[in-house]
């Protein structure tokens, strides 16, 4: 089993052990405010949607609609749910590290005024990813449109929170090679993976699928990193979480939702350390300047460097750029020119010769990741 912890048994400064793979049983603001500043990697939120319904929703054969008429989707006005809203985002973007980045999902009823809201309070937007439902509920009175689809606001904490996560490479390979887009396909939350009650009905109205979660931490995670979901309900984040090798804090004020989610998460076998290798492409990897190969010592002021038959020489200056006559500036530029080209990557143009023979310069600038990585271990 995960810990469950009451919110009054948080101390003010709490241990990692105290709320780390664990479910906080209490209000999400107060709960937030005890957990420690900067703690976070991401946020998935799925807060009540306030659906505003007027009475009972009812099919064509007068069955009663199982929908979304629990208390703790109820709110008096907009502007309680506008203060409500901008309560837990304040608390919540206290808890995300600089670097780490929120989800939040919703649907038409909430989630333009949750957006501006974090506007407002200077999270930056990434990406609105739609996730398309292949099986989604008819719109049983024939005066809308079948809603189809919600949609999730991928925000870092500010606009100056560059360095986050998204496992661009990884998410292509998945994708047969082609670049992810924002528009997800996945069926509603059905079969064994709804979780019911004793009478057979669902536990939690609005349970998420586990392949939305996993897409999510898939995409803006690392093995090991933190995800807190605010609205923790039947435990979908903290399982998926479990299973793929992440920590989780989950938030849930209802007690029935809490024994689920903890019996649920206690089932749940993680996934061995290979299998959860994240690739990675050039792109994730940190940026070295050529300068850097001559603070190394990895080559010096005065070498030669040639492209891959030699057609070309330049020599290395002391301010780290290449000159070939009159035409001098950087590895990149200075390759481009002389093939009378826009642009070239010149990490994999320019050679220097080693042991008789030409080696990319690109090999020196994986020898200062190595070391970069080892510093920072």
């Amino acid at each position: 089993m995960s810990a469950v912890r009451p919110l009054d048994q948080l101390s003010r400064t709490p241990k990692p052990s105290e709320w780390l793979d664990t479910i906080i049983k209490g209000d999400c603001v107060a709960a937030l405010d005890k957990l420690p500043a900067n703690s976070v990697d991401v946020i998935f939120a799925d807060p009540p949607y306030n659906l505003q319904l007027d009475g009972d929703l009812h099919r064509p054969d007068q069955s009663k609609v199982d929908a979304v008429d629990d208390h703790w989707d109820q709110f008096e006005s907009f502007g309680a749910y506008d203060a409500f809203t901008r309560a837990w985002l304040l608390a919540a973007r206290r808890v995300l590290k600089p670097n780490g980045t929120i989800w939040v999902i919703g649907s038409y009823h909430n989630i333009f005024r949750v957006g501006a809201t974090m506007q407002d309070l200077g999270f930056w937007i990434l990406n609105d990813v739609v996730w398309r439902k292949t099986n989604p509920m008819p719109n049983f009175r024939g005066r809308r449109f079948q809603n189809a689809h919600e949609t999730m606001i991928w925000a870092s904490r500010d606009q100056k929170g560059k360095n986050y996560t998204f496992n661009y490479d990884a998410l292509k390979a998945s994708n047969d090679d082609v670049q992810m887009r924002s528009d997800w396909l996945f069926p509603i939350c059905t079969g064994g993976e709804r979780l019911k009650d004793d009478d057979g009905n669902k536990l939690h109205p609005t349970q998420k699928p586990e392949a939305l979660l996993a897409r999510i931490m898939m995409a803006s995670t690392k093995p090991g990193d933190v995800v807190l979901d605010p609205f923790f309900g039947s435990g979908t984040t903290g399982a998926v979480a479990k299973r793929l090798g992440r920590h989780f804090v989950g938030i849930e004020r209802e007690q029935a939702y809490i024994d689920a989610a903890n019996e649920r998460i206690a089932s749940v076998r993680p996934l061995d350390g290979p299998s959860l290798t994240v690739l990675t492409g050039k792109r994730a990897e940190p940026r070295v300047a050529f300068g850097s190969l001559l603070d190394m010592g990895l080559l010096a002021p005065g070498a030669t460097l040639y492209d891959a038959k030699k057609r070309w020489a330049a020599k290395v200056r002391a301010d780290g750029t290449l000159a070939i006559g009159d035409t001098a500036g950087s590895i990149h530029r200075v390759g481009a020119s002389v093939q009378g080209l826009d642009a070239c990557n010149g990490w994999t143009f320019w050679h220097y010769e080693r042991a008789g023979g030409l080696t990319q310069i690109d090999e020196l600038r994986r020898i200062v990741r190595v070391g970069m990585e080892k510093a920072g271990a």
